[in-house]
């Protein structure tokens, strides 16, 4: 018996190695950026880096539960971002990024920790992203997408929207502004001699017929999850709810 299923597994891989099929790979991929430009966008993130580290040791004092949330939020994140969605035309993957609804319970600052960390152990394990373009994949999924769902969050709830309104938005914008820093990133390095303009909206509407429902569909598991969480731990919600992350 041992023998059969040593002699299956060696053919299983074999039979991967004759006959790839197309992988697509998520977020930047390693090396598409000059130098450059990955080290500029590395300079820009580092300081977020830096104060969400800084704000989950300050809160976690005053809040002993916080790093146990940070924590569950931050599997989540890496979770939610690891459910790609081919997108064959650009050789890439749409995939939900998870950033909005964290940004909502732990806060910006600390999201982008949780997006990092979150990036770090795809682009070493699972080959989505890179080390070189690591600080343009955070600043696209965690800066952005933390700050713009936060501030959405924050500004539809004075407006008078319910909570789920207001992370339903928080959700949807927070997915679409990382694809469109994303882009920006994109067409900024490799437009050449060629137009930014151009080859960023040639980038942005090649996402557009995957990124749009998914950024819809996180909108809703956005919107429902806060829900959730007010009418199970309104404590969770808190201050930040209010506005109020640090």
């Amino acid at each position: 018996m041992h023998g059969k299923r040593s002699t299956f597994l060696i053919l299983c891989v074999a039979a991967l190695a004759l006959f790839p099929g197309p992988a697509y790979a998520m977020h930047i991929a390693e090396c598409i950026l000059p130098w450059p430009w990955a080290g500029l966008w590395f300079a820009v993130s580092l300081p977020f880096v830096w104060w969400g580290l800084h704000d989950i040791q300050k809160r976690s004092r005053q809040r002993p539960y916080m790093k146990a949330l940070v924590g569950l939020v931050g599997a989540a994140v890496f979770i939610i971002s690891c459910m790609p969605v081919p997108v064959p035309w650009v050789g890439t993957c749409s995939h939900p990024c998870g950033t909005g609804l964290a940004a909502i319970l732990i806060g910006p600052a600390a999201t982008v920790v949780v997006a990092s960390v979150a990036l770090l152990l795809q682009a070493l394990f699972l080959a989505h992203g890179g080390l070189t373009t690591l600080g343009a994949n955070i600043l696209s999924m965690g800066i952005a997408g933390a700050f713009v769902g936060y501030g959405v969050f924050r500004l539809a709830r004075r407006l008078g929207a319910s909570y789920f309104v207001a992370a339903f938005l928080a959700g949807l914008l927070s997915d679409w502004a990382t694809y469109a820093v994303t882009s920006y990133e994109l067409a900024s390095a490799l437009c050449g001699q060629h137009s930014f303009q151009k080859m960023f909206l040639t980038i942005l509407v090649a996402f557009a017929p995957t990124q749009i429902p998914l950024g819809v569909a996180e909108g809703m598991v956005s919107g429902m999850a806060c829900a959730f969480v007010l009418s199970r731990r309104p404590e969770l919600l808190g201050r930040l709810a209010e506005g109020n992350c640090a």
